[in-house]
């Protein structure tokens, strides 16, 4: 699949192009993106907006409103936790824990799912797992109690979901929450500059599809960058 990324202030003109080359468009607000489609075509392309941009079912685009979102970043033994209101950054925290078993590389959760036993030596990395994600939690309160989010972007693998959730620490917001945003993006280890790395990619508009079968495309790469 190839990728064509956008300024904030190049969406009317991406979406005026591709209404005009036939296409159907049809806005999800889950993965925030307007798919788009062809009748003889089964193949979809989508244009994923940026997260500060508001946009309808009719796709209204509102360019006036400054979105506030809070940004969780989540691996095994490092996290990043931050509030954005447009494109300023207003709060960050990192987080650490010693989760990985030495030599293996493998996170002390996900040893205890292939081998279910817990050994003395592992119950200290389950304790500072326990640990990390109240700390993480209760920075998160501390943000939902200050700030007024509309979306939640959240990076966070399968196996630890469980045990943000699951915090003696409660989580403030709920695992169907529709502000929920999964970003659509392979996260590094989580630090300061990746997290920054990430609300720049956030702050985008990305036209993803594929080259064979939409070469219509082909005259937006004028306009496109590359991040």
């Amino acid at each position: 699949m190839k990728s064509l990324f956008f300024d904030r202030s190049e969406v009317p003109e991406i979406l005026k192009k591709v209404r005009s080359l036939g296409f159907q468009t049809h806005y999800d607000f889950d993965k925030h993106r307007v798919e788009l489609g062809l009748e003889q075509q089964d193949r979809e392309a989508f244009l994923r907006l940026p997260l500060t941009l508001t946009c309808n079912q009719t796709l209204v685009l509102n360019f006036e409103k400054e979105v506030t979102y809070i940004m969780l970043l989540v691996q095994s033994g490092s996290a990043s936790v931050g509030v954005f209101k447009g494109e300023e950054c207003l709060a960050h925290k990192v987080f650490g824990a010693y989760m990985v078993r030495k030599k293996q590389g493998k996170s002390q959760i996900k040893h205890l799912k292939t081998k279910g036993k817990s050994r003395a030596g592992s119950r200290v990395r389950l304790a500072s797992t326990l640990e990390f994600f109240e700390n993480i939690n209760l920075r998160l309160q501390n943000h939902f109690q200050e700030y007024e989010f509309d979306r939640i972007a959240m990076s966070c693998s399968k196996i630890l979901v469980p045990y943000l959730f699951g915090s003696k620490e409660n989580t403030p917001f709920d695992k169907k929450d529709n502000r929920l945003y999964k970003i659509p993006k392979h996260l590094h280890q989580p630090n300061f500059e990746v997290m920054l790395g990430m609300q720049k990619y956030l702050n985008k508009a990305e036209l993803v599809y594929d080259e064979t079968l939409f070469d219509q495309f082909e005259d937006l790469k004028n306009i496109g960058t590359s991040i």
